[in-house]
């Protein structure tokens, strides 16, 4: 096999989102740090999981351009963004290409680090870059046979840097462990080359057991679907639309008139899907943008009296008018990625205008972010990822939207996303309100209490599943058998604060808390102390110390 096309790039890359899907549980395991956020598996994952669904065609340049559009859209989590730079390159690599040869498959390796390299400001060795970079260079350094051989290359050169990694990040040596995201990757590239060897990977049957089996909508109420049609076409666009990118008005539109919209803005043909109670109207907007080249419209309401056997009745569906897309009416609006009904609220009466719901091992898509942005009635707006986790994400997704000005201020931590919205000023300019919003932010430390999801040893620490972790700006730096006691020996944190801010997670019983308050206000007697309701998961308190 000398050259590879299409439907062919498309399988393997099937067959390696199936392989990711098997192993994730395993490749959650691996993450070093026993906080409750081990989903790098999950994240990946997830990424991958639209692959399945793009257009088959023989043309890898249009496959590629899909698979790499689906995997940004899903892209959840540093490792999960990665990843789809990583796509990316190879779709910028196979942007004239029918079909790709080995050298082409040379550049896609290179043009994918590459692309990962970029987003990542402090590239750390021994992670999941470190392996594509490996694979990169082995792709440059050697002459291989075909394009079998080629991606046997690559695996080669993933395992051997994966098994690396560990020397090159010596928590992941104590650890024993070799880095996640790497193992993800590895996974993926096994996949790719179990389908080219003729074995591609199925996604491991979740039913075993359950044989001849059928949905049961005989619970489900044909009135309970709000929107009526599912409508779905392909438009060829029209010469001055001709562009990736192009047609963001008509996505904006349609998702204005129902739910379920998927929409693909390739070079020359959109392609979308929204389930709506006004076809019409999708398809005359549509044909705005290029001529029809397929339609399909389905009435669900028939469907479902179908499936459940009802009597087929006529009736007339309710056509709700539709919302015109509200054009920026303010200057500034905020998104606010957080968990936790206190903690939403604080950010609502700060002036947050969109709540994405996400943290520790609940990261949102790239695309959750964006619909979070377009919503948001503003000409500038200002994401708080307020994690780690979720800040690459949303600057992917701040490179989407391309009709306002988005900013990502790059939070880390709840206390230090609360901190940036206070120092907002409604009257200085954009550039004044991010500086003062960062140095704002940079002043806050975040003390933090979680448990130990599962045994670990860090920096020569024994840890037990279980036990209490007090967290200083995401690091461990104790170890206790109670949350409180975890804060009460971080005082050193605490001491000369002015303002402590102390938010007790779902689960804590107020009186717990209100003990902790009184402790810290015999530690820090300067400090006002104040006691919220945060209703955070997973963490027993989020302390903000400024």
């Amino acid at each position: 096999m000398n050259t590879i096309g299409g439907k062919t790039f498309k399988n393997i890359c099937v067959s390696g989102a199936n392989a990711l899907d098997n192993a994730k549980e395993e490749i959650n395991s691996l993450n070093v740090f026993p906080v409750p956020d081990g989903d790098t598996g999950i994240n990946m994952s997830l990424t991958l999981s639209g692959i399945a669904t793009v257009d088959n065609s023989d043309n890898i340049a249009d496959v590629s351009k899909q698979i790499a559009n689906s995997v940004l859209r899903n892209a959840r989590g540093n490792s999960g963004a990665i990843l789809a730079l990583f796509f990316r390159g190879f779709s910028k690599a196979f942007a004239e290409a029918e079909e790709a040869t080995n050298e082409l498959l040379v550049n896609a390796f290179r043009r994918g680090t590459d692309e990962a390299y970029k987003a990542v400001m402090n590239p750390t060795e021994g992670t999941i870059l470190t392996v594509m970079r490996y694979c990169a260079e082995a792709a440059e350094a050697n002459a291989y046979d075909g394009v079998i051989a080629f991606f046997d290359g690559m695996l080669a050169a993933a395992e051997d840097a994966l098994a690396k990694t560990p020397e090159m990040l010596p928590v992941l040596k104590q650890a024993n462990v070799v880095d996640a995201g790497g193992a993800g990757f590895v996974t993926v590239l096994k996949g790719l080359c179990s389908a080219l060897h003729g074995e591609p990977v199925a996604k491991n049957d979740t039913t075993s057991g359950k044989t001849n089996s059928s949905a049961d909508f005989s619970e489900f109420n044909t009135e309970d679907i709000k929107f009526g049609y599912c409508t779905e076409c392909i438009v060829d666009k029209s010469e001055e639309f001709v562009g990736e990118g192009s047609a963001k008005e008509l996505y904006e539109f349609i998702i204005t008139l129902g739910d379920s919209a998927v929409f693909i803005d390739d070079e020359s043909v959109i392609k979308l899907h929204v389930h709506t109670n006004n076809p019409g109207l999708v398809l005359e907007k549509a044909l705005t943008f290029g001529s029809l080249a397929t339609v399909k419209i389905e009435n669900m309401k028939n469907q479902h009296t179908n499936l459940t056997g009802e009597e087929k009745k006529t009736e007339e569906v309710k056509v709700e008018e539709p919302t015109a897309p509200a054009e920026p009416e303010k200057p500034y609006g905020f998104v606010s990625v957080c968990i936790g009904d206190g903690i939403e609220s604080v950010f609502r009466d700060l002036g947050a205008d969109s709540i994405v719901k996400g943290g520790q091992t609940m990261n949102p898509s790239t695309q959750d972010i964006v619909t979070a942005i377009n919503e948001v009635n503003a000409e500038n707006v200002f994401i708080l990822p307020n994690n780690k986790n979720i800040d690459m994400v949303a600057k992917q997704a701040a490179e989407i939207v391309n009709d306002k000005n988005v900013i990502v201020l790059s939070t880390k931590t709840v206390p230090q996303g609360i901190s940036a919205m206070m120092a907002f000023d409604p009257e200085a300019s954009v550039e004044d309100n991010t500086e003062m919003m960062i140095e704002a932010f940079g002043a806050v430390k975040t003390l933090s209490v979680t448990y130990a999801v599962r045994d670990a040893l860090i920096n020569n620490v024994s840890i037990t599943k279980g036990q209490a972790l007090g967290l200083v700006d995401g690091k461990i730096r104790m170890v206790s058998d109670s949350s409180n006691d975890c804060i009460k020996r971080l005082a050193d944190y605490m001491r000369n604060a002015a303002y402590i801010t102390v938010f007790y997670g779902e689960g804590v019983p107020l009186k717990k808390a209100e003990k902790l308050q009184k402790m810290i206000e015999r530690i820090a007697t300067e400090a006002e102390v104040m006691l919220v309701d945060g209703g955070q998961p997973l963490y027993d308190y989020i302390v903000s110390v400024e």
